[in-house]
């Protein structure tokens, strides 16, 4: 080689370099290079403070459903608003003494009805609990069976002097028990079990409408079982759960009211102080009954028999779980997706519902240069995730996974709250890799070929 081709040799070095660090920059600008020109600091996983962990519910078992029913009694006990069937022979109806009697009307129940048959006139159980029959005074049965009311009517009409002992024969049946209007309010949403096992994402506005139902409960199935089952059954994943009641009373209305009225009292107060101050969250309702349908392991759930009757203008509220999603952007498809209601989601489990599992590839962001991505060019997948989590008073904090170690190490696998936002980035070695991959395989192997 002579001196001339050596110096056009070293004139072609320096150019070669030059169009080798082009190729370079425009490779790394294709595979979106976010460590870099967007970088997150967080804390770890291994490192996160108790109280920042999401609380764990796959160990969470059912209440037995009987405890939101009650029991009823062998015999039923009368009260205002039931009506019984009564036949008297010769008194009601009346009928000469030469006349044949006339024989009582027969009574079927409505199909919905578990009565029997009854026969009799009908006459209403009073406000005051008394009954009023021909030619004596009002019966007090309150809180008497059948069978007593049958005697009290006989003992009534033979100290009357109006019947003989033999001749005082009384026909009392139940005609229809007293009923409870009760208001059913759900907000159960149109997803199905396998569309949220599956991960859909749920868009705003999907979701129906609050329902609202008008249900009448007899007497002794006026509880909450009854009621939901009236209404659609059990609460289905996508709503709460727990079963909220508001008490009709107007004394509970009247805390309610006070309750929400002091509360933004002590919040104007305090903010005359310290108008930087974070306000507190809204106190619990304490007349409202919150009804677990999930407990923990060996957990009694706190249910008294009273909290599950309901009367006439109750309200039974299902709440929505429409604010339990997540939601995922970075290198992962952005996106909403809703929380299981069941059983707890991790980080891995979080990245396979928004569609991309630990270890495959995913797109580098970017489009340029005919579509170059980290799966084109490099193939190495992006290995760290960023949990962006809510704190009280509009704050947040950041936790760092390492995506290789939470795969071996189930500790270092946050469980996924509602709220939280899920980014995923590659680190920065690994993205020093995709580049150096992309730059042998788009223009060492050219050159390779070129000589």
């Amino acid at each position: 080689m002579n001196v001339e081709t050596r110096n056009q040799s070293a004139k072609r070095v320096p150019a070669a370099a030059g169009i080798l660090w082009t190729m370079c920059l425009g490779i790394a600008m294709c595979t979106g290079c976010t460590s870099l020109t967007s970088p997150i600091s967080g804390i770890p996983a291994r490192r996160l403070p108790p109280q920042f962990f999401a609380p764990p519910k796959n160990n969470l078992v059912p209440v037995d459903i009987s405890l939101l029913s009650q029991e009823a009694p062998r015999n039923y006990i009368l009260d205002s608003d039931d009506v019984l069937g009564i036949y008297i022979e010769g008194v009601l109806p009346f009928n000469a003494p030469d006349v044949t009697p006339q024989l009582p009307p027969v009574h079927f129940p409505d199909a919905e009805s578990t009565l029997p048959p009854s026969i009799g006139f009908p006459i209403a159980v009073a406000e005051d609990g008394t009954i009023s029959l021909p030619l004596v005074e009002p019966i007090d049965v309150r809180g008497m069976t059948i069978d007593q009311v049958r005697e009290l009517v006989r003992q009534a009409y033979i100290k009357g002097n109006i019947l003989q002992d033999e001749k005082a024969r009384p026909v009392v049946t139940l005609i229809k028990e007293r009923t409870y209007d009760v208001i059913v309010v759900r907000q159960d949403q149109s997803l199905t079990q396998n569309e949220v096992n599956s991960g859909s994402s749920v868009q705003r506005g999907s979701f129906q409408g609050a329902s609202g139902s008008i249900v009448k409960l007899p007497a002794y199935q006026n509880d909450v079982l009854h009621a939901l089952m009236q209404t659609g059954g059990l609460p289905g994943v996508t709503a709460k759960n727990e079963v909220k009641i508001l008490r009709a009373s107007q004394e509970d209305k009247r805390k309610r009211m006070e309750l929400v009225a002091q509360y933004y009292r002590d919040i104007e107060a305090k903010r005359c102080q310290n108008p930087c101050m974070c306000p507190p969250p809204p106190p619990e309702d304490d007349t409202a009954i919150r009804i677990p349908l999930r407990v923990a392991p060996g957990v009694i759930p706190d249910i008294r028999p009273q909290d599950v009757l309901l009367k006439s203008g109750d309200i039974i509220y299902i709440e929505s779980r429409d604010r339990e999603v997540f939601y995922t952007g970075g290198l992962l498809p952005g996106g909403e997706h809703p929380l299981p209601r069941d059983y707890d989601l991790d980080v891995l489990g979080a990245m396979a519902i928004a569609g991309t599992g630990v270890g495959s590839q995913v797109g580098g962001g970017g489009g340029g240069a005919g579509g170059l991505n980290a799966r084109s060019v490099g193939g190495v997948p992006p290995g760290r995730l960023y949990i962006l989590r809510k704190t009280p008073c509009e704050g947040q904090v950041v936790i760092e996974v390492d995506l290789a170690a939470a795969t071996n190490d189930p500790r270092q696998r946050p469980l996924i709250q509602a709220g939280d936002i899920l980014v995923l980035q590659y680190k920065c070695e690994e993205e020093v890799l995709n580049f150096g991959l992309g730059t042998f395989f788009t223009y060492g192997i050219q050159e390779l070929l070129r000589n």
